[in-house]
């Protein structure tokens, strides 16, 4: 299990990217949250190593049909723990 801090830049307010970003997590078992924050969004997730590598790759490559990631930041981060994905 590890976690993962990605802040993802953009087309990606207003167009159901938390929503999808949700969906796809729930699909792989991540656990974690995804959040507006000014001009990004950004979302912390925890899961085994290959959930995580799927989903950062779906993420990254647009998690809703209207977005358009321009960049993104991924980190590893401490391990943290969360019961649920969830939006914020």
């Amino acid at each position: 299990m590890k976690s993962l801090h990605i802040k993802v830049y953009g087309h990606v307010q207003g167009v159901g990217f938390r929503y999808f970003t949700q969906q796809i997590a729930k699909k792989h078992n991540i656990k974690g949250t995804v959040q507006n924050v000014n001009d990004y969004v950004e979302i912390y997730a925890t899961g085994d190593e290959e959930s995580l590598e799927t989903f950062s790759n779906k993420v990254i490559r647009g998690a809703s049909p209207m977005s358009r990631v321009m960049s993104y930041e991924i980190s590893e981060v401490p391990l943290q723990e969360f019961n649920q994905f969830k939006t914020i």
